[in-house]
């Protein structure tokens, strides 16, 4: 099941890596050079001096400040299908999160149309691959995986998305940095997993991504085969699934370039 999702994350965010490298082939020519901006600051530092905005060219303003206005927009769903919903937008702010909204975001992951399509295309490929013998043959084996690969989701946005948030006061959102180089961004996005922001929104140690995928994989072990409850597949259970959340911060992070420059903001 582990390898099986992490095929299906890796696919994804290589294809939308090679279409943000496509665009950003094809109009890297165009930038003129005083367009480019530095970036001194990490979106978990934001500065307190608001900045006026440069004067509007009257000529082709409105497309200024259109493309202004898109930049870093994050989505409710990537490509309209893939829940989007802890994504926040370059330069947003927004009031603490309170705990009534951390259990909303949870059940929005959780319960989710996508999650149960997802989860029966997971169910689909691990029966195919055999991954648990014990599960045997046929429509029986195929309701097995299924909820065993629902539990599985279900327990990890519970833990990450809002009983370690409640209980460490952690923003469970992703901030997206949306500027500067590209290894900058993905430093940036994978970093996340080990820093956070509080709900007083200073950087934090993000226990709830590692300590809550751990308990996550712990909880796992109660409902899976005995010959799955050794302390190596709990693990790899463990590390997986930190994997596959860095992996989603990638995709995060440079789904609003993809959506600008390819769809024209169209999802």
């Amino acid at each position: 099941m582990s390898r099986t999702r992490l095929f299906l994350t890796l696919f994804v965010s290589a294809c939308v890596f090679n279409q943000f490298a496509k665009a950003q082939q094809t109009t890297v020519e165009t930038i003129p050079p005083q367009s480019v901006e530095t970036v001194a600051l990490l979106p978990d530092a934001p500065s307190a001096v608001q900045t006026s905005p440069p004067p509007q060219d009257q000529t082709n303003g409105p497309s200024k400040q259109a493309s202004g206005q898109s930049e870093g927009k994050q989505t409710k769903r990537i490509l309209g299908i893939v829940p989007n919903f802890r994504s926040v937008s370059v330069d947003e702010k927004l009031p603490p999160i309170s705990i009534h909204d951390k259990f909303k975001l949870t059940l929005e992951d959780s319960f989710d149309y996508s999650s149960f399509i997802y989860v029966a295309i997971l169910s689909g490929i691990s029966q195919a691959e055999g991954s648990y013998k014990e599960f045997h043959t046929g429509p029986p084996a195929y309701a097995r995986y299924y909820w065993h690969s629902f539990a599985d989701t279900v327990d990890g946005n519970l833990m990450t998305e809002f009983l370690f948030p409640v209980a460490t006061r952690e923003d469970p959102r992703y901030y997206t940095l949306g500027r500067g180089s590209f290894f900058k961004r993905t430093g940036y996005s994978v970093s996340r997993l080990l820093i956070t922001r509080s709900d007083s929104g200073h950087r934090t140690p993000n226990f709830s991504e590692i300590v809550g995928n751990g308990s996550a994989a712990g909880i796992s072990s109660f409902y899976y085969p005995s010959q799955e409850r050794t302390w190596t597949k709990t693990g790899q259970r463990w590390v997986t699934q930190v994997g596959l959340d860095g992996f989603a911060n990638l995709l995060k992070e440079f789904w609003p370039d993809v959506n600008a420059k390819l769809f024209h903001n169209h999802y």
